[in-house]
Formats: C-alpha cells, structure tokens, sequence
C-alpha cells in the first residue's frame, strides 16, 4: 500500500468530514480519529514496533485532552465533569497501556471511549 497516497486520502476526507460539520459531528470525527489511532496503538505493540506505539498513544491523548479543554464546565454541569473525569481515566488507561504494553489498557479505554462515542452519536441524532 502507498502510504504517502493514504495519508494524502485521508486528508481531504477529513478536510471534507470537518468543513461542513457542526460541534457535534466534529466530535465525532475526533472520536473517529481515536479509535483508529487506539487500533494503531495495539498494532505497534503486537508488532514491538515501540516508537511508533508511543506516537499513537501520544496522538489519542491529545486528542482526549482537545475534547476535554472543548467542554463548557460553566454550564455543563455534573454531566460535564462526569465526562472530563472519563476522558482523564481513558488517558490514564492509555498511558498505562503505554507503559506496561498492557493490551487489557487499551480495551477498556476503547470500550469506554466506544460508548461515549454512541453517546455523542445519541446527542447528533436527537438534534438532526
């Protein structure tokens, strides 16, 4: 497979997924981005290709500290602190995934992160 062509690809899909997209969707789209780094991540790790399962990890955390720092703790209420303390325990998980090349890590922060993302995909629906 070339991977420059896929990385190209995938560019302008997501370019195209984001312009048009409203909050919510683009919260799906990072989400979608997630899970595809976690499915990286435990690639790497089965592989030993260690390096790269560090940049992986590194890439979802980021992104669940991007979709932390977008949360209106003002107004959100309880519902909005409930999911910063998951997206903090999905990092840790990964972190600790990370570490100790703990594949068990990752499932359980890609469960979690599965139904968060089904959440999401609730919220998109009811306002659709």
């Amino acid at each position: 497979m070339d991977y420059e062509a896929y990385r190209s690809y995938h560019a302008v899909n997501l370019e195209a997924q984001t312009h048009s997209a409203n909050q919510v969707e683009l919260v799906l789209v990072l989400f979608d981005g997630l899970l595809e780094e976690i499915a990286r991540a435990r690639g790497h790790i089965r592989q030993q290709r260690y390096e790269q399962k560090g940049e992986s990890i590194t890439k979802c955390i980021n992104i669940l500290n991007g979709l932390s720092s977008a949360l209106d703790f003002e107004t959100g209420g309880e519902v909005v602190a409930n999911l910063a303390r998951l997206y903090d325990y999905c990092a840790h998980k990964l972190y600790q995934a990370s570490v100790a090349l703990d594949e068990a890590a990752l499932d359980e922060a890609e469960a979690l992160l599965l139904k968060l993302k089904g959440g999401w995909m609730g919220v998109r629906d009811q306002h659709a």
